[in-house]
């Protein structure tokens, strides 16, 4: 494969991350098409799902994509949905070969893209950018072979690694810059979580802002019993941002019908003795839907996440300066006797965010994905 088949690949990745938060349940795939050295048509994947990535760019390219190529950043499905199948559209328009990232584990398409492509006697391409794909659609890939979203889990932390003073104060940890990134990263997520503990103390209301951004992610809480004050921020303004309440299965009725009242959408979980079972909520946020979930704590639930291996991505701001032992930690008990018993994680990025410092890290065991 060429450089310049690399380069036009990587702008359709770059293409399918503008949609990053904005099409689940469906992936956000960038679609480029190339004829004689010059792009035709480009694309990606519209909000909410539709149109397809390579209905755009096909549209755009028109007659001109007779011949071409097309470079996708996941196989085209191949199965019939609100939207004919995309390979049945490549092969329509005539594109001669096919340069793709990864290939497709939702069981409808499964290779089914590829086959279809190559039995129209167009040349298919599969593996180029394949980590930067994976690491781009993990949400997609995790709902699709393990039933539940991706988890990004983000800490603003003290150089000690505390959320709040012993008081409860926590305005503000990290500065100005730090902020503007949390807000963009919220919008590149189909959700933005707390716990309840976080939803009583902070009071947020979990939007982005400041960014000239429309679309919102959903704002979920984890709250067994729903004891989150009917009069905050989340329940008064549900009807305008969607909230969803992940509850058990002996929250109060009442409470149930108030908070459905307010416009919230009330997830029932499973619980796992005296809390709710996180397995089950990010299985029942999957079903909705859900691929790519940010959670921004509190400490009881980035624990129980990280201990039910739930984590798939942290993303740590740390300050410069320190609280001491009585001040909150960012992740509650873990119970752990021997450090062999800790998850690992691997470092992809580091960068300052104005005074603060920004870590990214990715689990060690991402979600499998179909290869050709």
């Amino acid at each position: 494969m060429s450089a310049a088949d690399i380069r036009y690949l990587r702008l359709a990745l770059g293409l399918g991350r503008r949609g990053l938060g904005r099409t689940w349940p469906n992936p956000a795939v960038g679609c480029v098409i190339v004829k004689d050295g010059r792009i035709v048509g480009r694309g990606n994947t519209g909000l909410g799902g539709r149109p397809h990535a390579e209905r755009v760019a096909l549209d755009q390219a028109g007659p001109t994509a007779r011949g071409a190529t097309a470079y996708v950043s996941l196989e085209p499905c191949a199965h019939h949905g609100r939207t004919p199948p995309c390979a049945d559209a490549i092969i329509a328009a005539g594109i001669q070969r096919v340069v793709v990232a990864i290939g497709d584990p939702d069981p409808r398409v499964s290779g089914r893209g590829f086959a279809a492509l190559r039995a129209a006697g167009i040349s298919v391409e599969i593996g180029s950018c394949a980590t930067e794909a994976r690491y781009d659609l993990g949400g997609f890939l995790s709902r699709m072979t393990r039933g539940r979203p991706e988890v990004t889990l983000k800490l603003a932390t003290s150089f000690d690694g505390r959320i709040a003073t012993a008081s409860g104060h926590s305005q503000w940890i990290t500065g100005a810059s730090a902020r503007r990134w949390v807000h963009s990263a919220r919008s590149r997520h189909d959700a933005v979580m707390v716990g309840a503990g976080t939803a009583r103390a902070d009071d947020p209301s979990l939007t982005v802002r400041d960014l000239g951004v429309e679309h919102q992610p959903i704002r979920v809480v984890v709250s067994r019993r729903l004891d989150v004050p009917l009069m905050s921020t989340l329940a008064r303004t549900a009807s305008q941002v969607p909230v969803w309440m992940c509850h058990g299965p002996d929250a109060d009725a009442n409470l149930i019908e108030a908070w459905r009242g307010l416009g919230a959408e009330m997830v029932p979980c499973g619980l796992s003795g005296r809390q709710l079972d996180m397995t089950s909520v990010m299985e029942e946020l999957g079903k909705r839907g859900l691929t790519r979930i940010f959670c921004e704590g509190g400490s009881a639930l980035a624990a129980s996440l990280l201990a039910d291996g739930l984590v798939d991505r942290m993303a740590g701001i740390t300050a410069g300066f320190a609280m001491g032992a009585e001040g909150l930690p960012g992740i509650g008990a873990l119970g752990l006797d021997r450090l062999d018993g800790a998850q690992r994680f691997d470092l992809v990025e580091q960068r300052a965010l104005g005074s603060d410092v920004l870590h990214v890290w990715i689990a060690r065991s991402p979600p499998g994905v179909l290869e050709s």
